[in-house]
């Protein structure tokens, strides 16, 4: 359920990005669509804790939602140290769209715990966050920041941190924090969305998932293939490095070294081996590997699995011109300062 949820706000993080170029009624779709989501997860946890059992089942005998909420919130002015009951009112708030009578319940939630739990302090950022006209202000960052504090790998922490990041133009902080959710280990089409903002963040294209070694290149494709590198690694960078490190080898113009050409990705584990690249390869519609004479081709062992070269990667580069030699030896044997 966590991975859906992030997965949905991937998607409408993306789409605040884009926000000031929709029209009303896409930004009502969007509104529409969170509203959906807060009034599912939230109505049947919302009558567990406040339906009466003795309300037998039936459509026209169902709990008003409004009803409920005022239950709560006069059972708490009686209650005022009911943590878990501050927080189900949180969540009965966001549900009914009073984002700022959220807010103030789940401070009172964080007073309860002392701060000390992630999870409270990530609903609050949100309810300040959706309060805020869906902006994140300073003090919503730093409610997730001290959630992060608490809780290293919590994912929604993370995917709200990275959004905070990028909206005020540390865009090397939000691909951090993003890289950190890709550590948790998301479903792949989590990833995907991830890996796609965080290449944009780090300044390089997207690049493909590495292929298996049942689907390496056919004869045919590599007849159609640019450059052959014939890659490997030196004992004192395989010695640094774990083997299920990724291998990114980048072809790229040294005059404009960002976007890539051309890029593929391995595991360390599958060095030596030869790796072609060709226009299949290539990152940016119309700027095809082939339309190069010379260029620079770059083999990078990345620590942290980004394809931008971080402190402790191992790499090795040399210049391509393919008219010359198609063939090039690369052995993986500098490390990045």
């Amino acid at each position: 359920m966590l991975w859906l949820v992030l997965a949905f706000m991937c998607l409408v993080a993306i789409g605040f990005t884009i926000r000031p170029l929709l029209g009303d009624l896409q930004q009502q779709r969007l509104l529409t669509g969170i509203a959906i989501v807060f009034v599912a997860a939230a109505s049947a946890g919302l009558y567990s804790y406040t339906g009466s059992p003795d309300v037998s089942s039936g459509a026209s005998q169902q709990p008003d939602v409004s009803a409920m909420v005022a239950s709560l919130a006069a059972r708490l002015e009686r209650q005022p140290d009911d943590v878990n009951g501050w927080k189900m009112l949180g969540r009965s708030y966001m549900t009914l769209g009073n984002f700022q009578a959220a807010v103030s319940a789940y401070e009172r939630a964080v007073e309860l715990e002392s701060a000390q739990n992630a999870q409270t302090l990530v609903d609050l950022g949100v309810a300040m966050a959706q309060a805020g006209g869906q902006q994140l202000s300073p003090q919503a960052v730093s409610v997730f920041e001290n959630a992060i504090a608490l809780d290293p790998n919590h994912p929604e922490a993370l995917f709200w941190s990275g959004i905070g990041a990028f909206n005020r133009g540390d865009a090397p902080l939000a691909a951090t924090r993003w890289e950190q959710l890709l550590a948790t280990n998301p479903p792949a089409e989590v990833r995907a969305i991830l890996e796609q903002r965080i290449a944009a963040w780090r300044g390089e294209a997207a690049v493909p998932a590495p292929r298996s070694s049942a689907s390496q290149s056919t004869p045919a494709e590599q007849a159609g293939a640019i450059v052959h590198a014939a890659v490997s690694v030196s004992d004192a960078a395989a010695t640094a490095l774990p083997v299920e490190a990724t291998v990114y080898v980048i072809a790229r113009d040294p005059a404009q070294p960002s976007p890539p050409i051309a890029v593929a990705r391995r595991l360390l584990s599958e060095l030596p081996a030869v790796i072609e690249l060709s226009d299949r390869e290539s990152m940016v519609p119309g700027r095809s590997l082939s339309g190069f004479a010379e260029f620079e081709l770059v083999a990078r062992v990345s620590v942290s699995g980004s394809p931008a070269a971080q402190p402790g990667d191992w790499f090795s580069s040399t210049i391509v011109r393919p008219a010359d030699d198609a063939n090039v030896s690369m052995s993986i044997d500098t490390q990045v300062p």
